[in-house]
């Protein structure tokens, strides 16, 4: 069980006959540990990473950097980001790609993307600051780590006057300040005298009150559409902003990067930059890849479930077991939800039924008691949860609330665990590791989601960022339900490949499901007492 854990695989270096066929073939891509006496530079290009600067990942931003072809006719409009996680990677890079080949075209487009993590390196916060030089456009989000988060503010205060927008989303206080869109700021957040502040003051926070943010944000620009100040305007693009981030898809992130280009970088000042607006997602609900559309109503979601034909009786049966999964509505949202479509797919040929739910916020509690309880008996409709994000169930990464937690699982009352991700490093670092997972991924993703009662942190996913790459590559044809994915998303297996998605790390899939499944036939058991 060890080895479910946090622990990569280890390649006998003379013993391949231990290792089944495929692992050994997979291991045959991977980068090979350096010689320690050797002292050439190639040689110590790649080095596992719990040697030298392993607190982070090594994987540099020039695998996401996208620079367009030169045409003297045309602006160039630069962007650079700083996100938490890789899913934005993929769909803003489709995004951009699309402008770039867009034949009437209004600028091109260079971008280059930063995980929060990569900062602690010091070549890398070095390539930052000197991408953040010549930057039009900055966009932040989800900077929760403090030490990284004032390195990040340091950056981009010293250019945030010169640059023509900076938008920064859902992060720490001192990141969101630097928030610049034309007249509109957040200078003053977390003063007595903002706005904000007298908000976030009265408002009691916990879900209702996420929820009431959220259906603020959806209306708001409505509102603000109609006012005639420039700040007002300002202010509702900033909004509107919003919507396109937690939107997520490769359209949504193409129509904000106009809005905001055509609207603020002054080379295309009198140029008319067509948009559209914001295709908004439900903010919470349930997914599944087979079904036509997210569910709002566990009932409704039932029904299309029981009616379909892809099913055997055995899994329409009230004899099934019910595993109820969590997952992150940003990565359904940006396409990067491979890894979810291998979980689901594996739990049900194994006879499981699923109730897949998702949040748009990082406070999970409320629609596991929305989803998960029955409204009318007040008994669990599920027999086990998996939480796939990783994270606590409420705050996420951000701030964990661990009694607001322990008391919806107390309501649902079955086995809960939360398997693992991997966030902070790619899969050829986590293979290679001798620590196993990153530091901060055991901190964030097994430690305090222990402190919620999460249990049994199996790492389940990779992540591959790199262009091209044959491991990536092979872990995509090494599953039939990730093609059949690809299918129903009708994508191109050109972008999986570039685009550096999430994949699943299959036989740990199956591990997972038999886990899940038998504490979920554990819990419908009758209790007997022995004397």
């Amino acid at each position: 069980m060890a080895s479910l854990l946090s622990s990569s695989f280890i390649t006998p270096s003379a013993k391949s006959d231990q290792l089944s066929q495929k692992h050994y073939f997979l291991h045959s891509f991977l980068p090979k540990k350096t010689n320690p006496s050797s002292t050439s530079k190639s040689a110590l290009k790649f080095k596992c990473s719990a040697i030298g600067n392993g607190l982070f990942t090594q994987t540099t931003q020039e695998v996401r950097r996208i620079v367009p072809e030169k045409n003297s006719n045309l602006p160039t409009v630069k962007i650079v980001y700083v996100v938490l996680e890789a899913q934005y990677q993929s769909s803003l890079s489709a995004a951009v790609q699309s402008l770039n080949r867009d034949p009437s075209k209004f600028a091109s487009f260079e971008v280059v993307g930063y995980l929060v993590e990569e900062l602690r390196d010091a070549a890398n916060y070095e390539s930052f600051c000197k991408d953040l030089e010549d930057a039009n456009i900055f966009i932040g989000s989800l900077i929760f780590v403090e030490e990284l988060a004032l390195k990040v503010k340091s950056a981009v205060e010293k250019e945030r006057e010169r640059m023509d927008a900076v938008l920064v989303f859902p992060s720490m206080p001192e990141v969101m300040r630097l928030n610049k869109l034309g007249s509109f700021s957040m200078s003053q957040l977390g003063q007595s005298k903002s706005p904000f502040f007298q908000l976030f003051k009265r408002k009691k926070q916990g879900a209702g009150f996420a929820d009431s943010m959220l259906k603020l944000v959806r209306t708001l620009p409505k509102v603000l559409k109609y006012l005639p100040s420039d700040k007002a305007q300002d202010a509702r693009l900033y909004i509107l902003s919003l919507q396109f981030w937690l939107g997520g898809s490769p359209d949504n992130l193409q129509n904000f990067v106009k809005m905001i280009s055509g609207s603020y970088v002054p080379a295309l000042k009198g140029t008319k930059v067509e948009y559209s607006d914001p295709v908004l997602f439900l903010d919470t609900g349930i997914w599944h890849p087979l079904a036509p559309c997210m569910y709002d109503d566990v009932k409704e979601y039932l029904n299309w479930y029981d009616t379909r034909r892809d099913t055997n009786e055995k899994l329409k049966s009230g004899n099934a077991p019910i595993v109820g999964l969590v997952l992150q509505r940003s990565h359904i949202v940006t396409g990067d939800e491979g890894h979810y479509v291998a979980v689901i797919m594996e739990m049900e040929a194994r006879g499981a039924k699923v109730i897949p739910i998702f949040a748009g916020g990082l406070d999970f509690s409320g629609p596991v008691e929305k989803y998960f309880i029955d409204p009318v008996t007040k008994k669990p409709m599920v027999n086990s949860v998996v939480s796939l994000t990783g994270f606590a169930l409420v705050g996420g990464p951000a701030r964990q609330d661990h009694p607001r937690a322990v008391e919806a699982l107390m309501k649902l009352d079955v086995p809960y665990m939360v398997a693992v991700p991997l966030v902070f490093q790619t899969t050829e670092e986590w293979l290679n590791s001798t620590l196993g997972l990153h530091p901060i991924q055991v901190a964030l993703q097994v430690a305090l989601p222990e402190l919620d009662g999460g249990m049994e942190p199996i790492v389940f996913a990779g992540r591959d960022p790199r262009t091209g790459n044959p491991l990536g590559i092979l872990l995509i044809f090494e599953s039939l339900f990730v093609v059949m994915s690809l299918l129903l998303n009708q994508e191109s297996l050109e972008s999986v490949f570039l685009s550096g998605k999430s994949h699943a790390l299959h036989k740990r899939v199956e591990q997972l499901c038999i886990r899940a499944i038998r504490w979920g036939e554990l819990k419908r058991k009758s209790k007997v007492l022995f004397c």
